[in-house]
């Protein structure tokens, strides 16, 4: 999480200078960039950021307008180049995230500035309002909101009755499968996956109540909610539908890790009554909740193995190589080869010492 804020910090910037493909090479001039530090959170201003990074940001000065300007190394535009074809070869699995999505929805329905807030995390591509919507109008339609400006998406009537399988069904079945499988079917009909970071200590107490909630039964996302009573164990499934709706986001995003402010844009849509970051850390077991920098981000705990995905995609691949440079920040740039090549040739293995932490 040290180098995923600053992650961060640079796909911005990376934004920003990608944002004029008129201008050959792309670039932004160090003023406008230092006149956002603020709201990028570059503490100590922009140049000093961009030097931290020289495999990813090359500062030049342009003698025609007498300015310092910053645009992306070869390495850095190679990898964005690949992220994008990722992205463009994977659009049937992006409209089918971005379908399952709209179905977890009470009215099948979300508003399109909520969608915004995580097309990167749901691996869309930057004009996805053209490219994915548009281009599927048997799939998606968008219509005005009362409020001004304001724009919903919605599912056509013809695509509202598909049925989905939840993530955790996949994971159900393959334990169910197993030969030394010693849980019991009923439990594990509502159980999610749990895992616990070594050293963590778990009472009696602590572990009847997840036993109790695991056997505890349930709506599932994709399902209609009705109307529950407000019982305890009423209280307790709407909570644990909750935590299966949040389960499933995590799912279908690309790294399976989200910011916690983002996710709780879609609390109305989805119909949860509680707090989102309160449901991340009740259940330790299934999300790591890093409460580093001003950013909260959960993780989705099953889903990584000392610190890398273990079912990785080549969009996830791809924004590692970004990460990767991040991680080198200013090593290996007197070395006769450029570490960013490395980067850019091999898939670096996850370490042992590496975690989501």
């Amino acid at each position: 999480m040290d180098k995923y804020k600053n992650l961060l910090k640079v796909i911005a910037i990376q934004d920003l200078i990608l944002a004029n493909p008129a201008i050959s090479p792309p670039s932004v001039s160090l003023d406008f960039l230092s006149g956002l530090s603020q709201k990028l959170h570059l503490n100590r201003g922009a140049a000093s950021f961009l030097r931290k990074y020289p495999h990813i940001f090359h500062i030049f000065y342009d003698p025609n307008k007498s300015q310092p300007f910053c645009k992306l190394t070869d390495a850095a535009m190679d990898i964005t180049r690949q992220e994008a074809a990722a992205i463009s070869a994977s659009l049937p699995v992006v409209v089918d995230r971005l379908v399952r999505l709209l179905s977890m929805s009470t009215t099948k329905s979300l508003p399109l500035r909520a969608v915004f807030k995580v097309w990167r995390e749901l691996g869309l591509p930057d004009d996805f309002e053209d490219s994915v919507i548009s281009r599927n109008p048997h799939i998606f339609r968008l219509s005005d909101d009362d409020e001004p400006n304001t724009h919903i998406l919605h599912l056509v009537d013809e695509m509202r009755d598909r049925s989905f399988v939840a993530s955790v069904e996949n994971w159900r079945l393959l334990e169910c499968c197993k030969e030394d499988c010693i849980v019991d079917r009923i439990e594990m009909q509502y159980s999610f996956q749990h895992g616990y970071p070594p050293g963590m200590r778990l009472s009696k107490g602590f572990k009847a109540k997840v036993k109790e909630w695991q056997r505890s039964p349930y709506v599932g996302p994709y399902a209609d909610v009705g109307e529950m009573k407000r019982s305890k164990a009423g209280i307790m499934g709407l909570e644990k539908r909750a935590v299966a709706i949040v389960h499933e986001f995590l799912s279908l995003t690309v790294e399976k890790v989200v910011e916690v402010e983002k996710i709780s844009h879609f609390r109305k849509s989805f119909a949860i009554d509680f707090n989102i970051r309160d449901l991340f850390l009740d259940h330790p077991g299934m999300f790591y909740l890093s409460t580093k920098g001003k950013r909260h981000t959960v993780f989705l705990r099953e889903a990584y193995h000392k610190g890398c995905l273990i079912e990785p995609n080549p969009v996830y691949s791809a924004r590692r190589k970004l990460l990767d440079l991040v991680v080198l920040g200013r090593h290996g740039m007197l070395t006769n080869k450029s570490k960013s090549e490395e980067v850019l040739q091999t898939e670096k293995p996850c370490s042992e010492d590496e975690n989501t932490e």
